[in-house]
């Protein structure tokens, strides 16, 4: 399994999912919001950070889930 993170991109007038450093997107939606959420699931799954890109292509959320390198209380 790579070890990237997910991001969550516009392209080609759909939203896709691929892993960083990957040419091929896993998912492919018309829609942003079930994009994110295949791409959300993906990162969960690897425990990795998702980033959301904005249409044009900056980077407009992103969200950890697990190894986080920062040790953060609270």
């Amino acid at each position: 399994m790579p070890h990237g993170d997910i991001e969550t991109y516009y392209e080609k007038d759909a939203w896709h999912s691929r892993v960083e450093g990957e040419t091929e997107p896993f998912h492919t939606s018309e829609n942003k919001g079930p994009e994110i959420v295949a791409g959300r699931d993906e990162a969960r799954r690897r425990q990795v950070e998702h980033l959301i890109r904005n249409l044009d292509g900056t980077i407009g959320e992103r969200s950890t889930y697990g190894h986080d390198p920062r040790n953060v209380h609270g």
